[in-house]
């Protein structure tokens, strides 16, 4: 592989080992796979608040096999973001498996989206259609224990729930059986969006399991996580929109405190992160701290200038 396909420095903090995370006996808080959000931006900014591991939004796996150009606008990273795990869309063992041989150096593992309910990922025989194909998600296991030399380096899934959780449970022995390092549980099925999560669902998967199992879906904060932790006995808790809304949520903050909008417009900056991703990140931090009309105003703005004159203007940022 040449130096320049990816945009990355290689992970320097191996011991920051994620399997030794989970056996620690403390809630480990993880940083969800989000498309166009979960880069090395907002990576480096909940890193600061607490956030014990990261994964990169799901990227597929062929496109990033076949083009440089995918690689290097789907996957960036840097000594301090560690450690990492790289989601992958895929269905097929070997080109996943090609996937995870170019990212090895320069992340902690790979994580199979099993979970994903869109239209389109299904269409193409990816995310949440993989619970129904034991089979497939065991042989690209298989594939990437095969063929990355690294012994500790993980592959996990991340999987939604099925209506009869006796085959989530089978399909999860399975997975284990062939070698996965953890599993990622959405509580709820492919059909539900809002419906409230099966926590009871996610303690029984965990029950049946002797490897780790992260708990998934509507924690809001970190009182919320410590309590699905408790309650469902796993060995993490990983949040999405929560930490959207709320970078510094793993910290202890009810709500974005300003000095992590602060953190945000430094990191973003330096990073080079384009003018619409930094806007969005600032709309949904700000959301429960600035009124309607603020909102508003805010939400109309177009370039990054206006946008560290209205914080200084409002904020003193």
């Amino acid at each position: 592989m040449k130096k320049d396909c990816i945009q990355t420095t290689i992970c320097q903090e191996r011991k920051k080992d994620p399997i030794e995370m989970f056996h620690s006996g403390k809630l480990i808080k993880v940083c969800a796979p989000m498309v166009r959000y979960s880069k090395l931006a907002f990576r480096t900014l909940v890193r600061k608040y607490s956030c014990d591991l990261c994964y990169t939004p799901m990227i597929v796996a062929a496109d990033f096999v076949r083009s440089i150009k995918a690689r290097d606008s789907e996957f960036t990273t840097n000594q301090g973001d560690c450690p990492l795990i790289v989601q992958f869309a895929a269905n097929d063992a070997r080109l996943l498996s090609d996937a995870a041989r170019i990212v090895c150096p320069y992340a902690n593992g790979i994580d199979i989206n099993c979970g994903c309910p869109q239209r389109w990922a299904m269409a193409e025989g990816y995310g949440a259609c993989l619970i129904n194909k034991p089979e497939v998600v065991q042989d690209m296991v298989k594939q990437v224990r095969n063929q990355v030399e690294n012994p500790r380096f993980s592959v996990s899934i991340k999987i939604r729930i099925h209506d009869d959780l006796t085959r989530t449970v089978d399909l999860c022995r399975k997975a284990e059986a062939t070698g996965v390092s953890w599993i990622t549980v959405h509580g709820r099925t492919v059909e539900e969006r809002h419906q409230p999560v099966h926590s009871e669902a996610i303690k029984i998967i965990k029950e049946n399991m002797s490897i780790p199992v992260i708990a998934n879906g509507d924690i809001r904060s970190l009182k919320e996580a410590e309590n699905v932790w408790h309650i469902t006995g796993t060995d993490g808790v990983m949040v999405a929109r929560g930490l959207l809304a709320n970078p510094a949520m793993f910290a202890g903050y009810e709500e974005t405190p300003l000095k992590c909008l602060w953190d945000w417009v430094d990191i973003a900056l330096e990073l080079g992160t384009p003018y619409t991703c930094f806007h969005q990140h600032l709309m949904y931090m700000m959301e429960k701290i600035t009124s309607k009309q603020e909102k508003k105003v805010f939400n109309a703005l177009s370039s990054t200038s206006a946008v560290l004159d209205y914080l200084t203007d409002h904020y003193g940022i």
